[in-house]
């Protein structure tokens, strides 16, 4: 593919510019806020580069458009055109969302809060940590970000399970199942890590029909809100089959003051941080893809978009 004249949008479209103006790139570009494009930016342009489509997104003359996050959920809701490849920032979010899964693994492993609140009460009192290879982990979502998830936890001796649409099997994992066979390996589950993305399909997927297989399980999501049905989480939190919901994502962004979530003991919320990303990172991974495209080599961040990621 021949690429000439880059569309780049942002609110920190400055920002952007400094970094692609960096790489020296043989090409024309435009750096544009997302409420300044005009329907001659579109004719001009025969590639997109963006968080999120502008309000008044069109294709005009572009046939490539480069989501600089991970999740495509605001692309999809446009009517694809067929002949438009759509592709997305990678690499960069399954170490931060490894970290991120981790540390709350590992603090409740090795007991801190409740260490913490015996120091408060000038207690001594033995309690065994409990180690990371006596641990079972099933994970919703095995693609990239999930399997590298997946790798990090199994080196470190944790049995690592997972679900997908298609059930394929994958390095670092005992077993992958497809959705409609995950009851069968939710038993003894010490963790389950949700990295789904948002889809038709996805929507509410993890309702009570998944936590009544699960029995005082920790309940991580770094995938999407709407994958979750909220109401079936906190009846799963208030009955015992979820002991405690690190929750990274929402249906709802930012979570509404007035959600019960709040103040539920056993939840613990972060305001999509799991895997920020940088400004740095989308422009490193779109020209990578720009320089794999114009050879004519294969593409690691195609969007399927009748999968919707």
């Amino acid at each position: 593919m021949e690429i000439q004249r880059v569309l780049v949008t942002s609110r920190i479209h400055h920002k952007l510019k400094d970094l692609i103006e960096s790489h020296n790139l043989s090409k024309e570009f435009r750096f544009l806020p997302e409420d300044e494009v005009t329907k001659e930016d579109y004719e001009w342009a025969d590639t997109y580069v963006g968080f999120r489509p502008t309000p008044n997104f069109e294709f005009g003359n572009i046939k490539w458009v480069h989501s600089l996050a991970a999740g495509v959920d605001s692309f999809m809701k446009i009517k694809w055109k067929s002949d438009v490849l759509l592709t997305r920032t990678i690499d960069v979010f399954g170490p931060k969302m490894s970290q991120y899964c981790l540390s709350y693994i590992l603090q409740d492993s090795q007991l801190h809060e409740q260490f913490s609140n015996l120091q408060n009460e000038n207690k001594w009192e033995f309690h065994i940590p409990k180690s990371l290879e006596d641990q079972k982990v099933v994970i919703y979502g095995t693609g990239e970000i999930g399997g590298y998830i997946g790798k990090i936890l199994s080196s470190l001796g944790m049995k690592v399970y997972g679900v997908s649409m298609s059930g394929s099997q994958k390095p670092y994992f005992e077993k992958i199942v497809p959705f409609q066979e995950a009851s069968t390996i939710l038993d003894h589950a010490d963790w389950i890590i949700s990295v789904l993305p948002s889809t038709n399909e996805t929507k509410n997927i993890l309702d009570m029909n998944t936590f009544k297989h699960l029995n005082n399980v920790g309940f991580i999501n770094v995938g999407r809100g709407a994958t979750v049905c909220e109401d079936s989480l906190k009846e799963a939190l208030n009955n015992g089959y979820i002991r405690k919901a690190i929750l990274d994502v929402f249906a709802v962004e930012p979570l509404p003051a007035d959600s019960e979530l709040w103040q539920m003991p056993n939840v613990k919320i972060t305001p999509h941080i799991s895997a920020v990303t940088l400004p740095n990172d989308g422009v490193k991974c779109f020209v990578n893809t720009l320089s794999t495209l114009e050879n004519n080599e294969k593409l690691r961040n195609v969007v399927k978009i009748e999968k919707g990621y």
